[in-house]
């Protein structure tokens, strides 16, 4: 009897415990480009802060402010395009009407490092290159990472005759995978993907200049209809705090003085 009566008890606390002492968990959406420096970004996260797990689904900015506009279940939103989550907030999507700025992208062109392609000599002409078959972009209609890779084309006078050769992405990360598994021959990716151990050695790049497409401020939001606000604030402010700039630069992020609203 006694060991039942304790079984119960603990079956008691465990139904009945206070929500405070149950882990916090926070759904977010970011943007590709983010990848390799959110997930190291969320494992430190998580060392120091026990109480909130972090679960993380990345894609293309543009798909997932479609489906915020339907109210997906996210917690946060961190976007390559600041733009997306100014729109949701300026519709009524965001917490206390909270848009913030993160970093600024840049893109590069990327080689894998067996390419005969010179990439790093040849700069954007490297796209024209007579072995070059298939280059790959994200695609433009949803990711803001194929808008900077179509402008800075158009920019630097080779998107006509490159463009019988794009093949599109669903988002910047897919495109990576493009070139590196050796379905394209050169891609338009993100410096932060380019940067990254996983990538770093195995290919060679050459970095768009910044004034050959538009600036790609990267901002992120609360949404409005989060059950962990208070936990959604904390890995804001760490993404956004000293660390988390460091991690940010160290994987190509550009940063801008202030960071936030």
């Amino acid at each position: 009897m006694r060991n039942g009566f304790i079984c119960v008890a603990t079956l008691a606390l465990m139904v009945f415990a206070p929500a405070s002492s149950r882990a916090a968990e926070l759904t977010v959406a970011a943007a590709s480009d983010l990848k390799f420096a959110l997930d190291e970004l969320v494992t430190e996260f998580q060392t120091n802060q026990t109480a909130i797990k972090v679960k993380v689904t990345y894609g293309s900015s543009g798909n997932f402010y479609a489906q915020i506009q339907n109210q997906a279940p996210f917690d946060l939103y961190f976007s390559a395009d600041i733009e997306y989550p100014r729109k949701l907030a300026a519709a009524g999507h965001a917490l206390e009407t909270n848009v913030f700025l993160y970093a600024v992208g840049r893109i590069v062109v990327w080689t894998p490092k067996q390419s005969p392609v010179d990439v790093e000599k040849l700069g954007i002409q490297a796209l024209l290159a007579p072995s070059v078959k298939k280059i790959a972009i994200a695609n433009p209609q949803h990711a803001p990472y194929g808008r900077a890779a179509v402008a800075a084309m158009k920019s630097l006078k080779v998107y006509e005759p490159a463009e019988k050769n794009l093949v599109y992405g669903e988002n910047i990360a897919q495109t990576a995978q493009f070139v590196q598994s050796g379905n394209a021959d050169i891609g338009i990716l993100a410096l932060a993907l380019a940067v990254a151990p996983q990538m770093r050695d195995a290919g060679r790049y050459w970095e768009v200049p910044l004034d050959d497409y538009p600036k790609m401020e990267q901002g992120g939001m609360i949404l409005k209809w989060t059950k962990e606000a208070d936990a959604a604030r904390t890995f804001r402010d760490f993404v956004l705090g000293q660390h988390g700039r460091e991690v940010l630069k160290r994987y190509g992020f550009f940063l801008p003085e202030k960071l936030g609203k």
